[in-house]
């Protein structure tokens, strides 16, 4: 703050720097007490370096005249216009006497009438000017010139500008007046700086003109400057929120926001910035109510300084900061609304010195000025920015704190934005995780291996998903899909389709038949409560309305390119390509016996599967491509095809081959590639094939599932087929007991023959030739049943007396479960026994 200098100011300061009498004004100006400050350095009393041409006349022992900032007992900063006066000591060095500075005296001489006038118009003009001959000397100087120089103008007059203050910006002053001495003509010039004789920076604007006589002679030049310090924050200030819409919310972090506001006000509007959020705000979650009559622990988000390293920082990125009751940041985070406070307001010296660690960085980097702003978005508080000043002289205005209002408005926005964003993030994360399968299950069938990559940071987790499921007959499915869109919705229903695969493949469903299950199913979904559909207008959480194809629309590659670049049927044709902006999903499902080593597989406009052969080569199967999921009207092939024991299965998603630096074809070369080879563990050709395949940061969601196939030999199943007659039941249960005993599996012997033995006998009283037995030595022992019928069977509640009705029902006590299910020729009902821990 500028101080008025009370008229008995008056301080006596030895030759080296210690103060010997403090007088009542010096005690009124600062409000020191004589004895806390006599004997002391004076320098600890200065709030800054003193003004050039202070210094300058200490050093020549010459008076002195200008502005000084001086520190007041408070803290804060007290801006007074001084003069020092040398007296005689009998050292040899000059004591030195400050007082208030004297008014200068009105240059030039009196003339009578206008002439005088005028003299005195040009003398008190509240704009700087002076008058240089032809030579570039001062001639004449008004008491505004003479104030900002700090010299008196009888020691500036007869000197050019040069010698006046050596060195720049004086030098390029001294020289534009010599062009204008030389050219005749008015110079404009702007300059940032700070006077010799002040203690801040002001922005100059100069009119250097050329004083000509009647003949249009060049006999001088005068010097006109203006003040526009004020304009120049104006523009400053519009630089600053340019800067701020430029460089805030680039990312959809929370933390990094935090830094983003802190870098672009450090430099341009704060010397120090601090960034604190509410601690739930940090870490993604609704922010919560502020408690009336408490302290309140804030998360130190960012902070960022003119000083490198951030020496006045009390607290890291990321400690816990406390705002007791009744302090300023506290009052400040309460009331939503900005405060502008110097370190000697009562309330933050008690914020100031309740921490040591404060108190002593405030005092070390003599910080002046604090302005709190909350962070407010939506209604709802989220934090607290503090912007300090230590080495800009100025304090906080009513415009800097309109400034940064408005700054801190646009950064919380962007805060806010990131907070959802994680909360959404982490939400479709965990969901997804929770619907992905666990460890993969130990098959006899196959070795399964998968790598499942979210999207990085910088968009929401997209609805890619995979699943191993057994079968029964020893078979497993093998499924990987990828919904269109991202977040929540996209994740949310990704969990709808994953649990629809599982349920129709309980049903033992063909791979084609499943997908057209599958279709039907996206079709029926309501785009609001599960895809966001390209081509539909998607509701903003805003209440707003995103136009077609907006939401989602970076998914789109990994579905609606999928139908371009996977050959789906139709996809270039009018009436393709008028549904295709409602494709939902794409799948690829396949269903591999270990028995008979054949694998039926379809796909839904998804990736083609690679098939890796025991001697390392690797091929692409020619699969149908099938629409998309959602499409509908367009049917599904399935392919079947014979896996030589130890082969490898690839399935993946469009993310792991299609990326923004290479097309298709690339990817599935690299892929290629990092299958080829001998085999490898699977573990490690996962590792290898992403290592290979992905040049960068992925932009889609990638999933990648390896099996390797496993045959079970003949030894480990028995078939035997039956005649449609009841005395089969009998020879059916023998041929089961006689094998167990071979497989040493006496242990489940008795239950196997009761399970057999209804089995086959519903077969015979209800189903219709050829029959068959099957059984299979797996994890499980496992009994099946062959009959030419479709009928299914279903259990059912006879009644006491009933002599029938009780054989499935006694098939599920029996067994781990059981099931049927549709083959070519009929239905095969099967039941799944467990092996006792000594057995076999």
């Amino acid at each position: 703050m500028d101080g008025r200098v009370p008229e008995d100011l008056a301080v006596v300061v030895d030759a080296g720097g210690a103060v010997l009498v403090w007088s009542t004004g010096a005690r009124q100006l600062l409000g020191y007490e004589p004895a806390e400050v006599v004997g002391r350095p004076v320098r600890a009393l200065l709030a800054g370096r003193l003004p050039l041409s202070a210094r300058r006349h200490l050093a020549a022992g010459h008076r002195w005249s200008t502005e000084v900032a001086l520190r007041h007992s408070n803290g804060d900063r007290v801006v007074v216009h001084l003069q020092g006066t040398p007296l005689a000591a009998g050292s040899g060095r000059p004591l030195w006497l400050v007082t208030a500075a004297a008014r200068p005296a009105v240059t030039g001489r009196g003339q009578p009438g206008a002439t005088a006038l005028w003299d005195l118009t040009l003398a008190q003009l509240p704009m700087p000017v002076a008058i240089y001959d032809r030579e570039a000397r001062l001639v004449a100087a008004n008491e505004v010139m003479t104030r900002i120089m700090g010299l008196p103008v009888e020691e500036m007059r007869g000197l050019t500008l040069r010698e006046i203050e050596p060195g720049p910006p004086f030098d390029e002053y001294d020289r534009l007046q010599r062009e204008v001495l030389r050219t005749g003509r008015t110079v404009f010039h702007e300059q940032h700086s700070q006077a010799p004789g002040e203690t801040r920076e002001h922005s100059w604007s100069m009119f250097f003109s050329p004083l000509k006589d009647e003949g249009g002679v060049v006999q001088g030049l005068s010097a006109v400057v203006f003040d526009t310090t004020e304009q120049y924050w104006a523009r400053r200030h519009l630089a600053v929120l340019n800067d701020a819409s430029m460089r805030i919310g680039s990312t959809l972090d929370v933390v990094r926001t935090a830094e983003e506001l802190a870098e672009v006000a450090v430099g341009q509007f704060a010397d120090y910035v601090t960034v604190d959020l509410l601690e739930s705000v940090a870490l993604g979650e609704e922010p919560e109510p502020l408690p009336p009559g408490r302290p309140v622990t804030v998360r130190r988000a960012a902070h960022r300084s003119v000083l490198p390293g951030c020496p006045e920082s009390v607290a890291a990125p990321g400690d816990p900061v406390h705002y007791p009751v009744d302090t300023p940041p506290m009052c400040a985070l309460t009331a939503g609304r900005a405060s502008r406070n110097s370190p000697g307001d009562p309330g933050m010296r008690e914020w100031i010195t309740s921490s040591q660690a404060r108190a002593e960085t405030v005092a070390r980097h003599m910080i002046h000025s604090v302005l709190m702003v909350p962070l407010r978005a939506r209604g709802v508080t989220l934090g607290l920015v503090h912007f300090l000043r230590h080495r800009t002289p100025e304090s906080f205005t009513e415009d800097d704190q309109r400034l940064a209002e408005e700054i801190v408005a646009r950064a919380a926005v962007s805060v806010d934005n990131a907070r959802r964003y994680t909360r959404e993030r982490r939400t479709a994360l965990a969901l997804q995780r929770s619907l992905l399968p666990g460890p993969p299950p130990g098959l006899a069938a196959t070795e399964v291996a998968y790598r499942y990559l979210p999207t990085g940071s910088g968009a929401d987790v997209g609805g890619d998903w995979f699943d191993v499921i057994p079968l029964s007959g020893a078979r497993v499915a093998l499924v990987v899909g990828d919904v269109v869109g991202h977040g929540i919705g996209a994740a949310a229903t990704m969990g709808r389709l994953c649990t629809a695969v599982r349920t129709l493949a309980d049903v033992d469903l063909a791979p084609d038949e499943l997908l057209t299950q599958l279709d039907d199913l996206v079709i029926r979904l309501d785009p609001e409560e599960g895809l966001n559909l390209p081509g539909r207008p998607v509701p903003l959480p805003d209440g707003g309305v995103a136009a077609p194809g907006v939401v989602g629309a970076e998914a789109t590659p990994g579905a609606v390119g999928a139908g371009a670049g996977w050959g789906v049927p139709g996809a270039g044709a009018q009436s393709g390509a008028a549904r295709l902006g409602e494709i939902g999903a794409t799948c690829l499902y396949a269903v591999y016996d270990p028995v008979s080593r054949r694998c039926a597989m379809a796909r839904a406009g998804h990736p083609p599967p690679a098939l890796v052969t025991p001697d390392g080569q690797v091929r692409f199967l020619d699969l149908p491509a099938g629409p998309p999921l959602g499409l509908g009207g367009l049917p599904f092939e399935s392919v079947e095809v014979e896996l030589p024991e130890g082969s490898l299965l690839a399935l993946y998603t469009d993310g792991l081959v299609e990326t923004a630096d290479h097309d298709i074809e690339v990817g599935l070369n690299l892929l290629r590639g990092a299958l080829g080879g001998p085999p490898a563990p699977l573990e490690d050709m996962c590792d290898q094939v992403l290592r290979t395949v992905l040049t960068g940061r992925p932009a889609d969601d990638i999933v990648l599932l390896l099996a390797r196939t496993r045959a079970l030999d003949a030894a480990r199943v028995r078939t035997w087929q039956l005649p449609q007659h009841p005395a089969a039941v009998a020879g059916a249960r023998k041929m089961a007991g006689e094998q167990l005993e071979t497989w040493g599996l006496t242990d489940v012997a008795f239950a196997t023959e009761l399970v057999v033995s209804e089995l086959v006998t519903n077969a015979v009283r209800y189903g219709d030739g050829p029959i068959a037995l099957r059984l299979i030595r797996d994890a499980s022992l496992i009994c099946e049943v062959s009959d030419g019928s479709s009928t299914a069977p279903h259990l059912r509640r006879a009644r006491v007396y009933d002599e029938g009705g009780r054989g499935l029902l006694l098939v599920a006590q029996l067994a781990e479960r059981w099931g049927s299910r549709q083959t070519p020729t009929g239905k095969t009902i099967w039941a799944e026994l467990p092996l006792h821990a000594a057995s076999g």
